[in-house]
């Protein structure tokens, strides 16, 4: 008798093995993610031990260290995992949604009108604490994005990534003209704005990050349910349609993800730029453009770039600290100029 044996096919061994490094890759992130928690529980102008920060931790006794780590620390590195995660995967959707390699959380005007909410919440409004920017901060993102597709939906081509990427670019353009205007007429907005707009994880406690999670934990929910119609717009609409995804939802859907994981990122921690940028293209790098690997991710990265970012501004002008928002602008740009120059942008 003869037996047929089913023989593992040179496709089916480069799958596996494509598989296997992916799955290395997201265990690695992981492992620097963790590593940022503890780097961001650790150091400081004074620097703890891991055995006082797990003491602090599960067993606070009021000392110097417990007050450190549990309301200073804690609520920075709890508000740097949600904003660093919101920011990396809303610019993966964002670049596959605008098929914009150079596309990133401002594109659309999403920053900008969480901006705007912010200002208005302090000049007219007379708002004057961070927790109290957060929900004028969404509000202002949420209207902005409604505005940008309502109004590339009713252009002759629809909502194409050109269009989409153009009618932002002018409500951008608008909403920081608006936000100029009230910031050059009230002196008081101005000083409370400029502590907001450079961007960080200072002064927020944990009933910021509390505030911002619903939006952050149903962003990400509706990341992962478009991922595969995000790599079949990838190929373009008319493939798209062709493989049965229905491109005006994918496109509606990922589009409320990204405004609303921008909108609570921005309006907790401010405009903290390139996160959105150079974690997507990293990612790529190092998993290819298949979006669910490529969404995990930038979710693991974005959230240890933040809080690296926040443990470095830290430690290079002790007792004062540099805003994250200042030093991942220092870091991405570098980053982003050497993945160009190995050719690694991998287009979304």
């Amino acid at each position: 008798m003869t037996t047929l044996v089913d023989r593992p096919t040179p496709a089916r061994n480069r799958s596996g093995a494509r598989t296997g490094r992916r799955v290395a890759v997201t265990v690695g992130a992981a492992l620097v993610l963790l590593l940022a928690v503890l780097a961001s529980f650790a150091l400081g102008s004074r620097p703890l031990g891991v055995d006082a920060v797990w003491h602090a931790l599960v067993a606070p006794d009021g000392s110097d260290a417990s007050t450190i780590v549990r309301e200073l620390r804690m609520p920075r590195t709890a508000l740097g995992l949600a904003v660093g995660l919101a920011l990396a995967v809303a610019g993966v959707l964002f670049q596959a949604l605008t098929r914009n390699p150079l596309a990133e959380p401002r594109i659309l005007g999403i920053s900008a009108g969480a901006s705007f909410g912010v200002v208005l919440a302090i000049s007219v409004f007379g708002v004057g604490t961070l927790a109290g920017y957060v929900w004028f901060g969404i509000a202002g993102a949420l209207v902005a994005g409604l505005l940008v597709f309502a109004i590339a939906t009713r252009a002759r081509e629809g909502a194409s990534p050109v269009t989409l990427v153009l009618v932002g670019a002018a409500l951008d353009a608008s909403l920081a003209s608006g936000v100029y205007a009230l910031l050059s007429i009230d002196a008081r907005t101005f000083e409370e704005y400029r502590f907001w707009v450079v961007g960080g994880l200072a002064g927020r406690d944990l009933g910021v990050t509390a505030q911002v999670l619903p939006f952050v934990l149903v962003g990400l929910l509706l990341a992962a349910l478009v991922a595969r119609g995000l790599d079949a717009l990838a190929l373009g609409d008319d493939v798209a349609r062709g493989l049965g995804h229905r491109i005006g939802l994918v496109r509606l859907t990922g589009g409320l993800a990204a405004v609303l994981l921008t909108g609570a990122a921005v309006a907790a921690a401010g405009p903290v730029a390139f996160v959105g940028l150079a974690v997507p293209h990293l990612a790529r790098a190092l998993v290819g453009a298949d979006h669910r690997w490529t969404l995990a991710v930038s979710a693991l990265l974005g959230p240890a770039l933040l809080l690296g970012a926040d443990v470095v501004g830290r430690l290079v002008a002790p007792p004062g600290e540099i805003p994250a928002g200042i030093i991942t602008a220092l870091i991405g740009a570098p980053l982003l100029a050497v993945l160009v120059r190995r050719a690694r942008v991998v287009t979304a």
